[in-house]
């Protein structure tokens, strides 16, 4: 009896044991979870940050909690990765455990985490794969993607001449340029600048850019169950982007009727293609809906990024005309006035590829960078991160690292240039983010912005309407995207 009692004593002390390690294993772990600011029930960290610029409030909590802190959105938990090293570890070092995408609210609602950008695991893999493939292989048309886009500057730069020097705000014609390499791509044909569908198309894509900076697209990220209920811009951004799928969802379906599958002519054709290889696959990633979004994504991405970034650097070269000069002083050197830009000449133009880069760098088009998530239950840095907790890898920090960039809050050249004039390569050159997420469409944007950049600086001399020392270059910050202020300028021919 003595000796049951004895053995009934030790299994209980065993498990009360059991029971004290797992829970102080929790706690420790817990209490290891990135530090941060006290959050409060429902509103979380909101009333501690500036809503309308959040990449300033974050700069300030790495001042006091280092390059690894957590914060809250309302009731969404977020990992801030502040400064180079923490994202080059993250992103490239354990690419793997960080290669999640992280949903805000509105990404969400609108891609339902079906597309390229937006899914995960093997849905995202396969994706990804596919498009990273299939993109490298344009020309699988009769023209090439760098012969497609010079074509495309030809088209702008005439389209910029008629213009006959009045001053215009170029943002239509800057996006319906790059938007049609993109779309040449995907859709298998460009659109005349004159096409109703088309335009109808940008000016969507146009008013989302605008109403992307409002408070309660911010809000809506944040409180997306409230915020349904409630009237908001957020909701015309949702009807904008229905309005662009439909467009898409159409040309999917004539090309699924018009399909030839021996000489596909577009992404569209090839997922098609794709799509009936794995017909008899019940578990393919390969299907109408992933088509769709997939698209969707594409369209979007291709056409926003770069016109704007184009926009932008177009302002910046306005206020620094020196820039301007020198640029087109190195067109005339390598290129002449007789005939195209090429990819070939930018390893001979040093400088301009500098200006581009700058360009990139100032304006700091994704602060956030494209939200991401672990995959996995984690420690980093001696930090325990739960399994798909959302992460933010700053873009933003190192952009702007002072040590690598001196004056970063100046638009220089010089930050890409060796003493002897040579282009100077950069680690923290990041705008495209890193990794396994980095964005697929690299390639392509950095053919667009040396192209395009260099055919208008080729034949035109940008002339602003305000004082050059009243241009404000300083982009106007929201929650997912830096964009450029609007503005006029005459395009003066050379």
């Amino acid at each position: 009896m003595e000796l049951l009692e004895m053995t009934a004593i030790f299994l209980l002390v065993c498990t009360s044991c059991l029971l004290l390690f797992a829970r102080w294993r929790s706690i420790s772990q817990k209490e290891k979870e990135p530090p941060g600011p006290i959050s409060f029930p429902i509103v979380g960290n909101l009333l501690q940050l500036n809503p309308w610029n959040l990449p300033e409030s974050l700069k300030k909590l790495s001042k006091k909690y280092s390059s690894v802190f957590t914060i809250h959105l309302g009731p969404q938990k977020v990992v801030v990765l502040y400064g180079y090293d923490a994202v080059k570890e993250a992103l490239i070092d354990r690419a793997d455990d960080f290669s999640g995408r992280g949903h805000l609210a509105l990404f969400r609602k609108l891609f339902q985490g079906t597309g390229i950008l937006t899914s995960n695991g093997e849905t995202w893999k396969q994706l990804r794969r596919f498009a990273l493939t299939t993109l490298r292989d344009f020309g699988m048309g009769k023209k090439s993607i760098e012969e497609r886009i010079q074509e495309e500057a030809h088209f702008l730069v005439e389209r910029i001449r008629n213009t006959h020097g009045r001053p215009f705000n170029p943002g239509n014609f800057l996006i319906h340029a790059v938007s049609n390499i993109i779309c040449s791509i995907i859709f298998g044909d460009r659109f005349d600048y004159e096409d109703k569908k088309f335009v109808t198309l940008i000016d969507l894509l146009d008013e989302n850019n605008k109403l992307q900076n409002s408070i309660q697209v911010q809000l809506y990220n944040f409180f997306p169950t409230v915020m349904e209920y409630l009237p908001g811009c957020y909701k015309k951004i949702i009807k904008n982007t229905k309005k662009v799928d439909q467009f898409t969802s159409e040309i999917i379906a004539e090309h699924q009727e018009t399909l030839d599958p021996t000489c596909p002519r577009d992404f569209i054709d090839a997922f098609l293609n794709k799509m009936e290889q794995e017909k008899g696959n019940g578990h393919s990633e390969f299907t109408v809906e992933t088509l769709s979004k997939s698209t969707l994504e594409l369209f979007l991405a291709g056409t926003g990024t770069t016109s704007n970034t184009l926009r932008h650097g177009l302002l910046i070269l306005q206020k620094y005309p020196e820039i301007a000069e020198k640029i087109q002083k190195e067109i005339d050197c390598v290129i002449g006035r007789d005939r195209s830009p090429c990819m070939a000449d930018r390893s001979q133009m040093p400088y301009t590829d500098a200006v581009v880069h700058e360009i990139q760098r100032f304006i700091d088009f994704l602060p956030f960078n494209v939200p991401h998530s672990v995959i996995k239950d984690i420690k980093f840095r001696d930090y325990f991160i739960p399994k798909d907790t959302m992460i933010f890898p700053m873009l933003s920090p190192v952009l702007h690292d002072s040590k690598e960039f001196p004056n970063p809050e100046k638009f220089d050249p010089g930050h890409f240039l060796n003493a002897n004039g040579t282009f100077k390569k950069s680690d923290y050159f990041m705008p495209f983010s890193a990794g396994k997420r980095m964005c697929i469409g690299e390639g392509l944007a950095r053919m667009e912005l040396f192209i395009f950049l260099t055919a208008i600086l080729q034949n035109f001399t940008l002339k602003p309407v305000v004082d050059r020392k009243d241009i404000d270059i300083s982009p106007l910050v929201s929650t997912l995207a830096n964009i450029s202020r609007p503005y006029e300028v005459s395009f003066i021919s050379r």
